[in-house]
């Protein structure tokens, strides 16, 4: 009986209070928000005990999720000279584990260069694969605004679950609609046709915004950063990637701007873009990457850009990858044609004119998408 009371007891404590589960051993996690509070306890009116940054690194001794909110807390020891132990939300942390995992999600893509830049559109879960429909695979969330390198990106089928949204923001317990609410709020609002695949990016990320290097975007959440000085030359088709081919060699592939701003501002010069049409046809599971190469030109004495190639249209596959400096470089992509893939390789020189020109070093595939 005394034991059973012993039991009861505990139970109550822990239903009163933050239900705690031990971590069983002691793990080291990083600070991913920019700066959070560790507190006395997981209670609202909590002292605050230490402010902690983006970066810095905690011995993560426990967790606790409290019961009211579903919110998860974690009970940390910072890693001073007089180091502070206390409590700190668990969305502000991530463990060194995963931390791993996204460093070997950048290794797949070591020796390739950026193919594009964006921005979040809102606050977004990273996640370790493109796959929306769990929680499992969420490595972190970033908030609106963040900015990245666009390394790659593929289509895959879309959820079928009715709670899929058109976001990737998992939200706190208790805050979500939940089934029936949802589903009649669905029923009443007029329907547009589902769409059957949906778009991942690839994203390596700033050690300015996130200790994880890399890991998949929702594509609905992210706003390519295309520079201003090309953004204007779409004609009916998409810019997927670009590099610059002229002596800039800072500017190759940047970073998306500083402030909200989608284009980026760059000066005047030379590019190799990867163009895609924007067809349903040519947004499936098994699509090519991109269909079209064009190459824009600038002629700095008349101030203006022109066009230096336009390939025919091709199945064309990333990375792009352009090789050499100045004014003469290479650039190379992979092609499908007749059920076999193979490298197409250009070279890039600037005439005696100052003219820039491409010249395929080897034999396009004939002008067939399908």
């Amino acid at each position: 009986m005394r034991f059973y009371k012993t039991v009861l007891t505990l139970l109550l404590l822990c239903a009163a209070s933050a239900c705690t589960t031990l971590a069983g051993k002691e793990e080291i996690g990083a600070v991913i928000a920019r700066r959070a509070q560790v507190r006395s306890s997981t209670a609202v009116v909590a002292a605050d005990l230490k402010e902690v940054v983006r970066g810095d690194e905690l011995d993560i001794l426990d967790s606790a999720t409290v019961p009211d909110t579903g919110e998860r807390w974690l009970h940390v020891r910072t890693r001073d000279a007089e180091p502070v132990e206390g409590w700190i939300e668990a969305r502000n942390v991530i463990s060194h584990d995963m931390i791993e995992r996204s460093k070997q999600l950048a290794k797949e893509d070591g020796d390739i260069p950026a193919q594009a830049s964006g921005q979040l559109r809102a606050s977004t879960n990273i996640r370790f694969t493109p796959d929306r429909s769990g929680n499992d695979n969420i490595l972190m969330k970033l908030e609106s605004g963040a900015r990245f390198d666009i390394m790659g990106w593929k289509r895959v089928p879309r959820p079928k679950s009715l709670e899929t949204t058109e976001s990737d923001d998992a939200p706190k317990a208790g805050a979500a609609e939940q089934g029936a609410g949802r589903r009649k709020k669905e029923k009443d609002e007029p329907k547009e046709p589902e769409e059957v695949n949906e778009l991942w990016y690839k994203v390596r990320l700033p050690s300015s915004i996130s200790p994880a290097p890399a890991g998949w975007v929702f594509g609905k959440q992210v706003e390519l950063t295309v520079p201003s000085d090309i953004i204007f030359y779409r004609t009916g088709r998409e810019f997927v990637a670009w590099h610059r081919l002229d002596g800039d060699e800072s500017g190759g592939q940047q970073s998306a701007p500083k402030d909200k701003d989608a284009a980026k501002e760059t000066r005047p010069g030379s590019w190799v873009i990867l163009e895609k049409s924007s067809t349903e046809e040519a947004n499936g599971p098994d699509s090519p990457d991109f269909d079209r190469i064009y190459v824009l030109g600038y002629d700095k004495d008349r101030q203006e850009h022109y066009t230096a190639y336009r390939s025919p249209d091709l199945r064309g596959f990333l990375p792009l990858r352009v090789e050499g400096k100045g004014d003469s470089k290479t650039f190379s992509v992979r092609v499908q044609s007749e059920g076999q893939s193979k490298e197409l390789k250009f070279r890039a020189y600037t005439n005696e004119r100052g003219l820039l020109k491409v010249e395929p070093l080897n034999e396009l595939p004939k002008g067939n998408k399908k």
